[in-house]
């Protein structure tokens, strides 16, 4: 070396902005992707963090036997800036989404260096990254309000300092990542996995649904995107399961026509990458009712459990009742009514959620509890299409189309399914005749009951303004439970602040730019 001029190095075997980014593939585009969505079933993002928020929230879920803080004050609407859910460590889902959101601006961004493809194959890459991003901010902007937009032109330096984006404009962006998906999507692909038009479509009558809080146009709107979904239900390949049951089956829902996106664990995790914790959390601690042969099961860890009224107030002869919920179990070598859970001492006396313990069952696991689990989380379902084109259509004063989407999904409801022997049901009856006050209200219970557990149901109670309803004194969580301990207890919800969660405490120190929600 020491007798070399000129030294000359040219490293060959490693990698580096200039050389990766030269001739770029629609491979690599695709590995950028690939990266979005797998972000997406990590714990931070749905089958944990976000999932226990969206459900403490709800009226539907109450504290089971633990007493951790971060659930105990999303449960009683004591949330402050630095709660652990939300904020601090790694374990927080407004990390993941936006690390979602820069996979995804990524490939758009990068897409401009590939040349000499397909413009079409190149066109539906975009798509999917924009779903992705859209699909991101979608959530992010129910929960927190005005928040930092980064989309492929924010500049990495930018992105430290963003300032919080209007909320209007933040769903003017996810409707145009929408609008764009509808354009460059499939109709169908092999796996619901994969975005296509129609979860576009669906996504963008979710979108103006929630937009009609702010202005009554949007219910138009939303029913337009609904309505172009029911109409080419054949196109899209769409329709409801026959069985309740088989959509919370991982092996029958792979063959059903009604999930239209879902999240895909696979039974293989890395971490808490691709492990699932929700048939964990809701679970029955000590219940061998799911132990199967090489399933390790193992019950559940009685963390998020109904309030006791979602199962006294619920009609017994409604199949989606025996389908969502457990009231019994297999306890110690014997079968026990849910007053007598605690025959394991970990349990707690309530009927447990039976959708995702009993979805995750159905293959062979890789680990206790669920945690590698093949379940297949649908985002959104041709049920709730039916039901948001029913709440859109009512507000425009097509009642008799609304009450015929109704009756669709209790049509199905009726029919039973193998859970309950097969046996039909005269129960929930075909509406017809309803006033649009009563309809509506008829509507967004209707919502509860098909889609409990399904994270929608705090979404609905925001847009809605529900809040001073429900969690009133005849609210589904007024009591406390007497046989168990366990309960929501007071409720500290305030209609000022409570709407939205507080900016995590840990991003405002961070970044000078952000402000912080009323309230908090």
């Amino acid at each position: 070396m020491i007798g070399c001029s000129d030294l000359i190095e040219e490293p060959k075997t490693e990698l580096n902005p200039e050389q990766y980014f030269k001739n770029l593939t629609l491979d690599q585009i695709e590995g950028f992707v690939n990266g979005a969505y797998a972000h997406m079933v990590h714990r931070n993002f749905l089958s944990r963090e976000m999932a226990q928020a969206l459900e403490f929230r709800s009226d539907m879920t109450a504290i089971g036997r633990t007493g951790v803080q971060e659930r105990i004050d999303h449960d009683d609407f004591t949330v402050q800036a630095d709660n652990a859910l939300i904020s601090g460590g790694s374990n927080t889902y407004w990390k993941k989404c936006y690390q979602i959101i820069a996979a995804a601006n990524e490939a758009i961004e990068k897409s401009a260096y590939v040349e000499n493809a397909d413009e079409t194959a190149k066109k539906e890459l975009i798509a999917r990254a924009r779903f992705a991003r859209a699909f991101t901010y979608f959530h992010l902007v129910r929960q927190f309000g005005d928040i930092p937009y980064l989309d492929d032109t924010t500049l990495l330096g930018d992105a430290s300092v963003a300032e919080r984006t209007p909320v209007a404009t933040v769903y003017t962006k996810i409707i145009a990542d929408f609008e764009y998906c509808k354009l460059n999507l499939p109709n169908t692909r092999a796996s619901r996995a994969l975005p296509t038009k129609a979860a576009a479509s669906s996504f963008l009558s979710l979108v103006y649904l929630t937009m009609a809080q702010y202005d009554d146009a949007n219910f138009k709107k939303a029913y337009d995107e609904a309505k172009d979904v029911i109409s080419n239900e054949g196109v899209y390949n769409l329709g409801l399961a026959p069985d309740f049951q088989d959509l919370f089956d991982c092996v029958k829902v792979d063959a059903s026509l009604e999930p239209i996106f879902v999240l895909d664990f696979t039974g293989v995790s890395d971490g808490d990458q691709g492990r699932d914790y929700q048939g964990a959390m809701q679970g029955i601690r000590g219940d061998d009712q799911y132990l199967n042969g090489t399933k390790s099961a193992g019950g559940g860890w009685s963390v998020q459990v109904p309030a006791l009224k979602v199962y006294t107030t619920w009609d017994a002869k409604d199949y989606r009742r025996a389908v969502t919920l457990d009231d019994t179990a297999y306890i110690k070598g014997a079968w026990v009514d849910y007053t007598n859970f605690t025959s394991d001492p970990l349990a707690v006396n309530r009927p447990h959620i039976a959708k995702y313990m009993y979805m995750a069952t159905r293959a062979p696991q890789q680990d206790g509890n669920t945690r590698g689990s093949q379940s297949n989380y649908m985002m959104i379902r041709y049920a709730e299409v039916l039901l948001i084109a029913a709440e859109a259509a009512n507000e425009l004063g097509f009642s008799a189309e609304a009450e015929g989407y109704v009756n669709r999904v209790r049509t199905r409801a009726r029919a039973g399914g193998v859970t309950n022997g097969n046996v039909a049901s005269t129960s929930p009856a075909n509406i017809s005749g309803t006033g649009k006050d009563a309809l509506r209200t008829l509507i967004l219970e209707e919502r509860r009951l098909e889609l409990a557990y399904e994270m929608s149901r705090w979404y609905d109670i925001a847009r809605r303004k529900m809040g001073a309803t429900v969690f009133g004194s005849n609210g589904l969580e007024s009591e406390v439970s007497t046989e168990s301990g366990v309960g929501p207890g007071v409720k500290f919800f305030d209609a000022s602040r409570d709407y939205l969660f507080p900016i995590p405490i840990d991003e405002i120190i961070r970044n000078p730019n952000l402000t912080q929600n009323p309230g908090y």
